[in-house]
């Protein structure tokens, strides 16, 4: 991983959209700081398109893409994008979303989860979800970090779900798709970004395991620094790292992206 301070000019001119994810990408112990809020604002007064990719659910996407500077929300891990175009809010599913007692497959990932791995408990956002169960092991307390975050994971594939780790969720879903399937088959069909293009124009910003297959895809991808526990767990690493972490880092990339578009 590159400091991002060495991101070269050329590709920063070339950036038309800035993905992220969103928490301790953007936020900073669970509250998005003034710093990084103004960072999004700058982006999109500069004509920069916001796009966070995030694995919080349908509830919180709906009024981030209604209320934030951003052009759209991929939500649940590429479970849909919401977006808004014409002065309507649109919805965009991918097309292997699982279909029939999705929620009764997802109880019984949950009831497996918080058996399997004492005081791991349901996210308090799981009211607001629609595809996936999000077991909390890091957000609120107790909180019980990396370790017991891989024994949850390991219990939803056993129950043959894909689960992803997150800083502070393991989310569990049954259909195959991801963070970066989404993105892609958003900007082809509703964007209307050809591949080559999508790579040259997106600058990508994560955080965890979760964020993995973003990083692989985008050439051109950075990490805020809480991204370092987490680099053993990753076959492929961004590209950049900022220097600060959490929105401190995602804020100050955001002041050196803007300075070497200038003429």
């Amino acid at each position: 991983m590159i400091p991002f301070v060495q991101l070269p000019r050329d590709q920063a001119r070339q950036i038309r959209y800035v993905l992220c994810d969103i928490d301790d990408t953007i936020t900073t112990g669970g509250k998005l700081t003034a710093a990084a809020y103004t960072a999004l604002w700058r982006l999109h007064e500069a004509g920069i398109q916001v796009i966070p990719v995030t694995g919080r659910p349908a509830g919180w996407c709906d009024m981030i893409v209604r209320q934030w500077p951003v052009r759209a929300v991929v939500g649940e891990n590429g479970a849909f994008v919401y977006y808004a175009q014409d002065g309507h809010l649109h919805t965009f599913t991918h097309p292997s979303v699982a279909s029939g007692d999705i929620q009764g497959r997802l109880a019984a990932v949950r009831d497996a989860c918080l058996a399997g791995v004492p005081g791991c408990r349901v996210s308090r956002d799981q009211f607001a979800r629609i595809y996936d169960v999000a077991i909390d092991f890091n957000e609120d307390p107790p909180y019980l970090g990396l370790e017991a975050a891989r024994r949850i994971q390991a219990i939803c594939q056993e129950q043959g779900a894909t689960a992803k780790i997150s800083s502070i969720h393991v989310n569990a879903w049954f259909g195959d798709y991801n963070k970066v399937d989404m993105t892609k088959l958003f900007f082809a069909q509703v964007l209307g970004e050809d591949e080559q293009a999508m790579k040259r124009g997106v600058l990508f910003f994560g955080d965890s395991p979760n964020d993995e297959p973003m990083f692989a895809f985008f050439p051109l991808s950075a990490a805020v620094a809480n991204i370092r526990p987490f680099v053993d767990d990753l076959r492929h690493l961004p590209a950049y790292v900022t220097q600060r972490p959490s929105g401190q880092g995602f804020a100050q990339a955001v002041d050196c992206l803007l300075e070497l578009r200038k003429d």
